[in-house]
């Protein structure tokens, strides 16, 4: 399936077996990695404590689609998925949430300039 940047999508993630999965949603981070892969950054239903990597997402910050439930996004666990695995599209992050999220990637892996620029 086709993804672009700031996308919400449901992916199907396999064990090591192949015979179990579980679906979890992420938000595609960027969609321009070789190989039919994008980089995401993982989102959970899970909001009873907050890290300093993690904000929350609320149905107001897409532009389109639908959150189930306010949810949080995950910057620390930040990683490469196949395109092929995605099942589902939630919608979009509005542009202001998803320059907050890179923001947010930038400030935890140290990719802003000595001025805090990111």
């Amino acid at each position: 399936m086709d993804v672009k940047q700031g996308e919400l999508v449901l992916c199907e993630f396999y064990f090591s077996d192949l015979g179990q999965s579980k679906r979890r949603p992420v938000i595609v981070f960027r969609d321009n990695l070789p190989f039919n892969d994008f980089v995401g950054i993982p989102v959970s239903s899970k909001i009873g404590r907050l890290h300093a990597d993690e904000s929350l997402l609320e149905r107001e910050d897409l532009a389109d689609g639908t959150l189930p439930k306010t949810s949080k996004a995950m910057v620390r666990k930040t990683f490469v998925i196949a395109k092929s695995v995605v099942s589902k599209k939630y919608g979009a992050l509005s542009s202001a949430r998803f320059q907050k999220l890179h923001s947010d990637f930038c400030e935890y892996f140290g990719c802003c300039d000595e001025s805090g620029v990111c």
